[in-house]
């Protein structure tokens, strides 16, 4: 496998044809938070799929480009990493996605499902723990939507907790603005 890094300005895009190779698969990593960026590297990209087989690989806050469902972006394989999955079959999100419906005449967005599972996960644990939360917070109990792996992070210089990380991640694939995969 050859590894080559391009530098590209995210201020004034350049054509990214110049890099690529026809004979084998480009995969494209793309450190960039700005969505803009990444809209514009995906779409050169997909303008020339049918030459250059290409699978982009981007930042979580691609989650919320809603422009890969346009045509510009046909054929395209995009992944990008999220803490947090909801396919939205199970019986809770149903019955939260029903609620919004008929009864507030609008559709629930993520934050609302991260938000629920949130309060719902560590009030749970804090009704049962108390002040020993801190001792229990990885547990695997209550879950809802998402397997989480809540770790402890410790400061390097004094060697006490600083904070609390969830180190599991999913890898959503996404094709013409469809999620295909979820590793």
């Amino acid at each position: 496998m050859k590894i080559r890094y391009v530098l590209l300005d995210e201020t004034k895009p350049a054509p990214v044809q110049q890099y690529l190779d026809s004979t084998k698969l480009i995969v494209s990593i793309a450190g960039s938070m700005d969505e803009n960026f990444g809209k514009n590297l995906a779409q050169q990209l997909a303008a020339g799929i049918e030459t250059y087989p290409s699978l982009l690989i981007g930042m979580p806050t691609w989650d919320a480009i809603t422009d890969f469902t346009k045509k510009e972006y046909k054929g395209l394989n995009i992944i990008y990493t999220t803490p947090f999955y909801n396919a939205k079959t199970d019986k809770t999100s149903l019955f939260i996605t029903n609620y919004f419906k008929n009864i507030l005449y609008s559709r629930p967005s993520d934050m609302v499902f991260r938000g629920y599972e949130c309060m719902y996960r560590f009030g749970k644990l804090l009704i049962e723990k108390g002040a020993n939360l801190n001792t229990s917070i990885g547990e695997k109990k209550y879950r809802v939507f998402t397997d989480w792996d809540i770790q402890p992070v410790l400061d390097n210089q004094t060697l006490s907790l600083d904070h609390f990380e969830n180190k599991k991640l999913y890898f959503v694939k996404k094709t013409d603005g469809m999620i295909k995969q979820v590793y």
